[in-house]
């Protein structure tokens, strides 16, 4: 299980599992019924971005992304364009004002240009990174963890930053886990496939 217990006994946690089944899920009852970004074949699909432009679903997100944040101790977060762009901006908007976790992104490939005033290499951009942290990197929708991988390795090859941990809303259930294990990435979801979809 890639959830952690403070996000499942989150007293609106369920309330958020039934926004993404009504705003982002659809079960196609076969099990090559879609066609991933991956290439790979699934009876299930999700799109989160109505998820996360939804008044009521964005600001769960937030305060969940934020409640486990806090109790890791990340300094910034972000992630890989696209999906995690508007995560990151919920999370940031919604962290404390008495810790305020600043944001960031990072370019699929970088546009040969690094961060005028902040010093960041090419291809992260946003609040800068060159003091150090502890970051967590944030996904929409997890497969097989990849993106998220990526992002974590540009993070550590570029910048003196600690990946402290990858955090996506759905995590699918088909072999995120055992790849952020075998890279050495702590991971987690704020939900799993299994959680939305009924059998």
């Amino acid at each position: 299980m890639s959830t952690s217990q403070s996000i499942r006994s989150h007293p609106k946690w369920s309330r958020l599992v039934d926004l993404v089944r009504e705003l982002a899920f659809i079960d196609g009852g076969s099990d090559t019924a879609f066609t991933l970004a991956s290439g790979r074949q699934s009876r299930w699909f999700f799109d989160t971005k109505p998820v996360m432009m939804h008044p009521e679903a964005s600001h769960l997100i937030g305060e969940m992304l934020n409640l486990r944040m806090d109790e890791l101790g990340a300094d910034f977060v972000g992630g890989l364009e696209l999906g995690a762009v508007p995560l990151t901006a919920i999370a940031v908007a919604m962290s404390s004002k008495d810790s305020p976790r600043r944001g960031f992104m990072v370019r699929k490939e970088p546009k040969g240009r690094g961060g005028r005033k902040t010093n960041n290499p090419p291809g992260i951009e946003g609040s800068s990174l060159s003091a150090g942290g502890k970051i967590v990197i944030v996904e929409d929708v997890t497969t097989t963890g990849g993106s998220a991988i990526k992002a974590v390795e540009r993070i550590h090859n570029d910048t003196n930053c600690e990946v402290i941990a990858v955090i996506s809303i759905v995590d699918r259930q088909e072999g995120a886990v055992e790849a952020f294990s075998s890279a050495g990435i702590k991971f987690e979801s704020i939900m799993n496939r299994s959680d939305v979809a009924e059998l």
